[in-house]
């Protein structure tokens, strides 16, 4: 029998020295040089948080000769007769000293006590039982307001607003009237206002009164019809009765 159709030989029994492998070549991109070059070459533009972009100043505003110079206030005539400061005292003066007062304080200031009238104090209010303070004056609880000599009189300015609105008024109604003459129209008596507004009155009752003989099931079209028709009529009626009644003066126009 041929040995070479065995896995295992005979020959492999003996230990060998185990040899690494060498290690595979690491991967370096070709585009490395360019890309440094270039990164290199656009580094020092972007050094300031972008693009410099600054102002070239203007040709006019050149720096001009003086222009720099602190002005000096302007010359004042020497007067000799001016009065001068009192001389310095020389080094050989002294000042007095040992100079002593015989007023008791203790005695004036406790008599200054008293006999002064006593610091009211201040008025404060609690609110809470764990004796929060606070100041009355601002408090809004002393009636102060309704003790003045003015309280409840109308000020000055409405007044003179209520004039002028009264005025505008007049005004108003006197540019109503001359329209109103021009225009010619009849103003309604107060018997001819009556005798309408009664009218009216009675054309409501009549209506009403024929919606009420209607029948209680609207079961066709034509009774839908008469339904919506005097609901229609008597709307228009209350309508012009409460303007009749709103309005005391009413004007027609004579066509």
């Amino acid at each position: 029998m041929d040995t070479t159709c065995f896995s295992e030989s005979i020959y492999n029994l003996i230990p060998s020295d185990w040899k690494e492998p060498p290690h595979r070549p690491r991967y370096i991109s070709i585009f490395k040089t360019s890309i440094k070059d270039n990164m290199q070459k656009h580094k020092m533009a972007m050094k300031s948080m972008g693009p410099p972009k600054v102002e070239v100043p203007s040709p006019k505003d050149f720096l001009k000769k003086h222009s720099k110079e602190k002005t000096l206030p302007p010359k004042k005539m020497f007067d000799r007769n001016e009065p001068r400061k009192p001389p310095v005292p020389l080094r050989t003066d002294h000042p007095v000293m040992g100079i002593q007062s015989e007023k008791n304080f203790v005695n004036t200031n406790a008599a200054d006590v008293i006999m002064g009238v006593a610091k009211k104090p201040k008025p404060i209010y609690v609110d809470k039982r764990t004796g929060d303070k606070h100041d009355l004056e601002t408090s809004g609880l002393v009636p102060k307001y309704i003790n003045k000599k003015d309280y409840g009189v109308t000020p000055e300015y409405i007044c003179k607003r209520n004039e002028e609105i009264k005025k505008a008024q007049e005004e108003y109604d006197n540019y109503i009237q001359e329209n109103l003459r021009k225009a010619a129209m009849k103003r309604l008596s107060d018997e001819e206002r009556e005798a309408v507004l009664q009218g009216l009155k009675k054309n409501w009752e009549e209506v009403h009164k024929e919606f009420q003989s209607l029948s209680v099931f609207i079961d066709s079209i034509p009774k839908k019809i008469r339904k919506q028709k005097l609901e229609e009529e008597m709307k228009q009626l209350e309508h012009d009765i409460s303007i009749i009644e709103k309005h005391k003066i009413i004007y027609i126009a004579n066509k």
